[in-house]
């Protein structure tokens, strides 16, 4: 696309708290400027929240980095006024959040953006949150199945929760039991004409988005925490490009859910906002857990193929880089019945899967840009398939070469064990700890 353009700039921002509808305006300056309004519809709450409003305004300028990408204009500007850890945020956001975009379309300068914010901030007075019920963040997936089991089993009456549930996420909060809340998030069509045209496109910090919709509703609704499941792989980049880590799942990662925290703390009040449940413990961990909680065996899903379809009775695509690593992941916790029944493929009976297979195990380029374990934890989930003879298992083991096979087996205690608690509140980690026993 020929036409450049100069800033995005956040504009109008209205919200209308009987009907839960925000509309977040955005201008892309230039010579043939381009204005965005993306509409936000929250589960309505008490008729006015100022924690509410004020993580609205966070919201405003995170979720502009889906209308910043069509452009990608040297500067960000927002009149409204922020303190140092919302404007690092912010920062951060649109710079190791747009990693993979930049890299992928060859911007370099996407990396050394400042969000520009008036300073004139007003710091509110704390208000503590801890106590309230926990909101718990649902994807449709194993791992956030496993938080919101384990917050249930450990008494903490945990509230479903999710932006734009596709009838995957409706399955699982039915088997659940559980009543949800859940908001809509509607981009703005022109933004759509743009991309067709020809618009700069790529993946973006989406969680950072939900995150702070789904602060938003917690605190407008009197609840407690925003309770994630991104696990401690999700902080592991992909690659290294222009001295910068470019990670795909950054805005899952540790660093990104600290700047969160710190920047609604700051601007909210909210004493605990958010935190992910199952941050100390890896993929294959967490996959043991899953195997425990069988009343989800024919709704959980983590392919975002099967998201793309709207199509419930199809849930895993057998084919992308997501199937391939959670067959192998939960392969080593179950029956080889009951992981086909939940796929119905069998990847492991499929040659064609061998090369995506290598990239999961380290053997050719890069991690892929997917929400993938750590190589390290393929390694040992192949491992400890040892003695299963299917064709890709048998195929795979021929190519990891004995260093490999002895740093798996250094490796399988490190990769099974938690790492430190770090950010949980007491009561949490308490009850992770328990879980784990």
């Amino acid at each position: 696309m020929a036409q450049e353009y100069t800033a995005l700039r956040m504009t109008t921002r209205e919200v209308d708290t009987a009907t839960g509808v925000v509309k977040l305006g955005y201008l892309l300056e230039g010579d043939r400027p381009e204005t965005f309004t993306e509409t936000i519809t929250f589960p309505p709450g008490t008729p006015r929240s100022e924690t509410f409003l004020r993580t609205v305004e966070l919201l405003h300028v995170v979720a502009g980095v889906s209308y910043y990408k069509a452009g990608a204009p040297p500067r960000v500007i927002t009149d409204s006024s922020f303190g140092p850890a919302a404007r690092a945020f912010f920062t951060a956001v649109y710079t190791d959040g747009l990693a993979e975009y930049a890299y992928r379309n060859q911007l370099p300068h996407v990396l050394g953006l400042k969000v520009e914010t008036s300073d004139l901030a007003v710091f509110p007075d704390e208000t503590d949150n801890s106590a309230g019920r926990p909101l718990s963040a649902v994807g449709g997936g194993k791992d956030s199945i496993v938080t919101l089991e384990i917050l249930r089993e450990s008494g903490f009456d945990p509230v479903p929760f999710s932006v734009n549930p596709n009838p995957v996420i409706l399955s699982v909060n039915e088997a659940s039991g559980l009543p949800a809340l859940a908001a809509r998030r509607k981009l703005d069509p022109r933004l759509f004409e743009l991309n067709k045209a020809g618009a700069r496109n790529g993946h973006i910090p989406v969680t950072a988005i939900n995150s702070l919709i789904a602060i938003a509703t917690a605190a407008w609704h009197g609840l407690g925490p925003v309770v994630m499941s991104n696990e401690r792989s999700a902080s592991d980049p992909n690659l290294i490009w222009n001295g910068h880590e470019v990670n795909h799942q950054w805005s899952k990662g540790e660093t990104a859910e600290g700047l969160l925290r710190e920047a609604v703390r700051e601007h909210v009040g909210l004493t605990e906002p958010y935190f992910s449940f199952l941050r100390p413990l890896s993929e294959l961990r967490i996959a043991e857990l899953f195997a425990a909680h069988t009343r989800y065996d024919d709704v959980v899903t983590s392919c975002n193929q099967a998201f793309k379809l709207h199509d419930p009775t199809t849930r895993w695509c057998g084919d992308c880089p997501k199937c391939r690593f959670v067959f192998l992941a939960m392969a080593p916790f179950m029956p080889h019945e009951r992981l086909t029944h939940i796929f119905k493929h069998d990847l492991f009976a499929d040659p064609a899967q061998l090369p995506g297979y290598r990239e999961l195990l380290g053997l050719d380029a890069h991690k892929p840009f997917e929400c993938v374990g750590e190589v390290e934890e393929s390694v040992v989930a192949l491992s400890l398939l040892e003695g299963q003879d299917f064709p890709v298992l048998t195929a795979l083991r021929a190519e990891i070469p004995a260093e490999g096979w002895a740093t798996a087996l250094a490796d399988r205690q490190a990769v099974l064990d938690p790492a430190p608690i770090g950010a949980l509140p007491p009561r949490y980690a308490d009850a992770l700890a328990a879980a784990l026993k």
